[in-house]
């Protein structure tokens, strides 16, 4: 018997939930009890009077274990809705990181014109150090952070994947 393996796809999930104490490591436990990986995960507050949040998590997995998790994560008492980006259409997704970079004379104006072709804002600066803020997708971040190693990267904050449907309608 000849058993046919499909490479992980990666996915981007949205979680609903009702904001209480407990549900993040509920869902983090469904996940690590199954072994399944969870690459980002970014939670936040999302209604006026505190009551709901919403979870963005990426992981990877062939689309049977995909379902999988998506049908468990249903499950769970205080989940509203679940939704997975990858599958539903055009998605947006973006990412914020902090990015520290010390350095003086060319590599700071290095520093300085290669944060402007990214549209990195300064958020902190020093003579010998700056803080870049950057918004946008995984590969332009990975792409900022790689240029800016040669020239004196000294720590990285990243927030995680965040993701929503393009259009009029909620997901």
């Amino acid at each position: 018997m000849k058993i046919e393996h499909r490479a992980a796809e990666r996915h981007v999930l949205t979680v609903v939930v009702d904001n209480e104490p407990g549900i993040l490591a509920k869902i983090t436990g469904l996940f690590t009890a199954r072994g399944y990986n969870i690459d980002s995960l970014t939670v936040a507050d999302i209604s006026e009077d505190h009551a709901i949040s919403r979870i963005t998590i990426v992981t990877g997995g062939p689309p049977q274990v995909i379902d999988q998790i998506m049908a468990q994560l249903e499950r769970l008492v205080p989940v509203h809705r679940v939704t997975d980006l990858t599958e539903e259409g055009p998605h947006v997704e973006r990412e914020l990181a902090l990015v520290k970079v010390k350095g003086t004379g060319e590599h700071r104006v290095e520093a300085l014109r290669i944060a402007d072709v990214f549209r990195a804002s300064v958020v902190d600066t020093t003579t010998e150090s700056f803080v870049f803020e950057l918004t946008g997708a995984k590969d332009k971040i990975d792409s900022f952070i790689t240029l800016m190693r040669g020239l004196g990267l000294v720590e990285v904050g990243r927030s995680g994947i965040v993701g929503m449907m393009r259009g009029s309608e909620a997901a």
